[in-house]
């Protein structure tokens, strides 16, 4: 007799082309759909074009347009016809800017029980919602999938979370996720998937497991998957694809890595402090602390409810005149079933600003806070000047916590309402008819009508990137533990319409950590050859962005040496080139000074032969040895000088 499967199991067994279901060991898995968007989907159609695609082999990929949203110029528009054009050339879905934030509309256009989808955003996992096992990428690894090559990750555990009760009054699932992360932190999760089962879940519709499983992210998870039950039926029975549906659940007596268990009933209203999602506290905690902005969207919240909650508890009163209360929707079918039901009434007549349907302030592309304020937002990450102010103040909370505090114009704990307000707490209940709107997708076209790729001047094609060699070059940078990708290579109106621009981009590398870093490493790369970059625990993590190891690379980066990394920043280092060692002594990480040259010989048999290579000091005449844990595969990706450059020469022979 076979032995019971979690959902995880069925889902990786099912796709599984590649290796065993051997926790570590590097697995391939055939993917079923892909999502791009346009921070990230402008060098994915880049790389497309550089392998020489035909055509999406998936059974579906979808580009959509949701991060460049702001045209103060030429760059961002010209990355929207550049897309489009792509997403025509290789026969793929478009959404058309404005049409809303990727993974809401994934959730409820595309997400099928069972399958599996790889997405060049870290938040792709709130798909996982649905019964899927929705992995975010790099981008190369999404070209890699749109071209039908595995994707390949390191065969996770299961961390089972078995969920029990109710949650209470003023209390929704922005808490339990921020519950999760006051626990496990911003990287306690890594090697896992995070897998919800029990009877609790039966009090959580379809777009509150959304937002749970959207910040899975922020705890290092590899993705976050729950079942497809009877709920997720009626959701996509709501949005006319019940003819989609897939039961899926785990098998009577399947087991867990590791177990967990989450009491909804106990969860209070929390709030994750400035500057870190893990960094979470109870609102009672910090009550009181004056604000200047309150603001409800993003892909952690995106569902109509999370904006109802919001609308019924301002309904008929007048914010704080000191709060600025913006209002981000997600979708532009949300914003109809808004208009329709009279939420964006209430919300406009309370004082509210109405964005966009897009990622819009999440990403930095506008709203943001001014200097020295507090930030209310329930957006999915707080790391530092993501918000586009330098040394932001941004704390990430419920729709309830958000609204309530709108009207105080002090960080306030929900609760207080039904004092401040003799307010009673509003009851949700799904709508019963949803507005659908796909007027803003566009399928793909037939191959005998696409085009050609469209290209504006800011658009540059891929880099070429030379084979791993030997170095001897400086310690551009020293740093400590949980570096962000935004630290890395930041978001926001400055930097954003760089992204199909690599030298333009490439001069706000760590710029956040270091001003004078890009200066500093292009001398180094022309008297030197390049550089190298040291850091401590959970190296990269946050988004998916592949540019964070692209544009080092264009700046002669010649390897990363930190104590640890998070999952995709780790797989984009490799994709381009860049050896990520870690440090075996913690020893030996204190002995590396900022300015110090380091050298290594012979680092190609090391990589081929071993999981070892020794580092010299030349500075201080000291020696290290570190270590990598590289497949075969990654091993002679790294020696190629990235995949690409192994894809090519798979091609020619």
């Amino acid at each position: 007799m076979s032995k019971p499967l979690n959902v995880t199991q069925k889902l990786i067994k099912s796709h599984l082309v590649e290796g065993e279901m051997v926790p570590g060991e590097e697995i391939g898995l055939k993917i079923d759909q892909t999502l791009t968007q346009d921070a990230t989907g402008t060098m994915v159609m880049l790389e497309l074009e550089a392998m020489e695609l035909d055509e999406a082999k998936t059974e579906l990929s979808c580009q959509y347009v949701d991060h460049n949203l702001i045209q103060s110029d030429f760059k961002n528009p010209d990355d929207h016809v550049f897309l489009k054009s792509a997403a025509e050339r290789f026969g793929m879905w478009f959404s058309r800017p404005g049409n809303g934030v990727s993974h809401p509309i994934e959730t409820e256009r595309f997400a099928i029980p069972g399958k599996t989808l790889a997405g060049s955003d870290s938040h792709t996992p709130a798909s996982g919602c649905m019964g899927m096992l929705a992995i975010g990428s790099g981008g190369l690894d999404v070209a890699f999938a749109i071209a039908g090559e595995p994707l390949f990750i390191k065969m996770p555990k299961v961390l089972g979370v078995e969920l029990k009760g109710e949650l209470k009054d003023w209390v929704s699932a922005k808490d339990v996720v921020l519950e999760m992360l006051r626990r496990y932190d911003v990287d306690g999760a890594s090697g896992y998937v995070i897998e919800y089962f029990g009877e609790g879940l039966k009090n959580l519709d379809t777009m509150d497991r959304h937002v749970i499983a959207n910040m899975g992210t922020e705890m290092g998870a590899t993705t976050t998957v729950f079942p497809a039950d009877g709920e997720i039926r009626r959701f996509m029975e709501s949005q006319k694809r019940g003819d989609e549906y897939v039961e899926l659940l785990a098998d009577e007596g399947a087991e867990y890595d590791k177990y967990e268990e989450l009491i909804l009933d106990d969860v209070e209203p929390l709030i994750a402090l400035p500057s870190s999602p893990g960094n979470v506290v109870p609102v009672r905690e910090v009550e009181g602390r004056d604000i200047y902005q309150s603001y409800i969207g993003s892909s952690a919240n995106p569902g109509y409810r999370d904006f109802w909650i919001s609308s019924e508890i301002v309904k008929g009163k007048t914010v704080n005149d000191n709060v600025s209360f913006d209002i981000n929707p997600t979708s532009r079918q949300i914003i109809e079933n808004m208009v329709k039901n009279d939420v964006m009434f209430n919300l406009v007549q309370s004082g509210a600003r109405i964005h966009q349907a897009g990622c819009n302030g999440c990403i930095g592309m506008g709203q943001a806070p001014a200097t020295g304020q507090n930030s209310l937002r329930t957006v999915p990450r707080n790391f530092p000047d993501r918000s586009g102010t330098p040394e932001d103040s941004v704390f990430l909370v419920s729709p309830e916590t958000a609204a309530a505090s709108a009207l105080t114009g002090k960080i306030t704990d929900p609760r207080d309402l039904e004092k401040l307000f003799n307010m009673e707490y509003p009851k949700y209940t799904p709508l019963k008819e949803v507005i659908v709107n796909t007027d803003m997708l566009t399928p793909p076209k037939p191959k005998e009508e696409r085009g050609e790729i469209k290209k504006g001047p800011n658009i540059s094609s891929m880099p070429n990137f030379g084979e791993l060699e030997d170095f001897e070059v400086p310690v551009l940078l020293k740093m400590g533990d949980d570096i962000s990708t935004d630290e890395i290579l930041r978001a926001g109106t400055e930097v954003l319409p760089f992204r199909s621009n690599i030298p333009e981009i490439s001069k706000f590398t760590l710029d956040v950590v270091d001003k004078n870093f890009h200066d500093r490493a292009m001398k180094a790369k022309e008297e030197h050859g390049g550089h190298v970059v040291i850091a401590g625990e959970n190296y990269a993590q946050g988004s998916s962005r592949e540019h964070a190891a692209i544009a080092p690379r264009y700046l002669g980066q010649r390897a990363v040496i930190a104590k640890s990394y998070a999952r995709i920043g780790w797989q984009n280092l490799v994709n381009f080139g860049i050896p990520p060692f870690e440090f075996t002594s913690e020893e030996d990480y204190n002995d590396i000074d900022q300015g110090d040259v380091l050298k290594v010989e012979n680092i190609r048999a090391s990589i081929e032969s071993g999981n070892t290579a020794k580092l010299v000091n030349v500075t201080k005449g000291t020696e290290y040895e570190v270590k990598h844990t590289l497949s075969d595969r990654q091993r002679q990706a790294v020696l190629d000088g990235g995949v690409i450059n192994s894809f090519k020469k798979k091609k020619a022979s």
